[in-house]
């Protein structure tokens, strides 16, 4: 695996000044969920920033000591789906293949967090052998999803056996990558790890970045490196309370990924992972937001998504902007104008030579 140099003690945070001391409350946190930064993030952050949107999101708070009712321990029902270990298949021509259960970083409301940060938890080699067996036996696989964790903490050699193996089955045509890497450990991103994932299917990178400020010069030649290797960019990003629930920072983190050559994809509403309300804005605040994008151009507009409780998959929610009233519709435009809309009556005539006969 690769391991970077990472910091994974909460003295090391005291040390940094960016905890301002060790309590029993973080020491409790850092018990039930892993910590752990990389000097990328640690050097983003500002100590003297109460409200840093950085340290929101990798420095642990007291705050996930608090369960809400609702939060569950597997927000998105992978095990429901997990015909074998390391494979969620929720939807039939797509599956999620889960190599490693570690990170680079720790994000304090991932949605997986109850599973990771555990070495023991990785997928064996013979887990992987019936993983790989399972997607080969099922030809409705289209799409394979390197997930986790994030794959790319793992060896180059390790990833070039699994991209190997995948190219190898005819039905999978395409490899997605879910990945916070070249933003957190940018250097990662070398040309032998390029290499790595070549091969006879397109792979697409989704990068998860959540603030414009985590798009150092270096994250984005790290993303440059990638998409210049001929492997298209995604982004995926949570919405969270006190990081990016504005529409200004909103705006600049599209923009910043458009001019990177990332399409924005995905913006999720915040799982129901246990101890992360804190995190979790309304609804309805989501959408305000969304609103607010639609000035922007087409290219900067992601999805806003709820991944539905109980593993029944993601549900756009974002705002509506048309409504039907009988005879016409009544259309919002991006300022918030309402205009109405008539559709014409199906008046075509059939073709042929009978069109003109009475």
């Amino acid at each position: 695996m690769n391991k970077p140099l990472t910091t994974r003690s909460l003295q090391s945070l005291v040390d940094a000044d960016i905890l301002p001391a060790l309590t029993p409350e973080l020491e409790r946190v850092a018990s039930e969920f892993a910590v752990a930064i990389t000097p990328a993030m640690m050097g983003l952050i500002n100590p003297t920033d109460a409200t840093d949107p950085i340290a929101a999101q990798f420095v642990p708070s007291p705050e996930e000591l608090f369960t809400h009712p609702d939060e569950l321990a597997d927000p998105i029902g992978d095990k429901t789906y997990s015909p074998v270990e390391g494979i969620v298949h929720r939807h039939t021509d797509r599956v999620l293949l889960k190599l490693v259960l570690a990170c680079a970083v720790y994000c304090r409301f991932c949605f997986r967090r109850e599973q990771i940060g555990s070495a023991e938890n990785n997928l064996s080699p013979v887990a992987l052998d019936r993983a790989i067996d399972y997607i080969a036996s099922h030809p409705e696989i289209w799409e394979v999803i390197l997930t986790g964790g994030d794959p790319l903490v793992l060896s180059d050699r390790r990833l070039a056996d699994v991209v190997t193996r995948l190219n190898a089955i005819p039905h999978v045509k395409i490899i997605r990558i879910h990945t916070r890497i070249p933003v957190v450990d940018p250097a990662r991103i070398t040309l032998p790890l390029i290499h790595a994932l070549r091969g006879r299917a397109p792979v697409y990178v989704l990068l998860h970045c959540n603030h414009a400020r985590e798009l150092t010069p270096d994250a984005r030649a790290a993303c440059a490196r990638l998409i210049d290797a001929g492997m298209p960019m995604l982004s995926q990003s949570v919405l969270l309370r006190g990081v990016n629930d504005n529409a200004d920072i909103l705006a600049e983190l599209m923009r910043a990924f458009v001019e990177n050559r990332i399409k924005p994809y995905y913006l999720h509403h915040g799982d129901l992972a246990r101890g992360t309300s804190h995190f979790r804005t309304t609804i309805a605040d989501g959408q305000a937001l969304m609103r607010s994008l639609r000035g922007l151009s087409g290219l900067c507009q992601p999805s806003y998504m709820l991944d539905l409780p109980g593993g029944h998959g993601k549900a756009p929610i974002g705002p509506n902007f048309i409504e039907n009233k009988g005879k016409e519709w009544i259309v919002e435009d991006h300022r918030g104008c309402l205009h109405s809309y008539r559709e014409q009556a199906n008046q075509c005539s059939p073709k042929g030579p009978s069109a003109d006969k009475p």
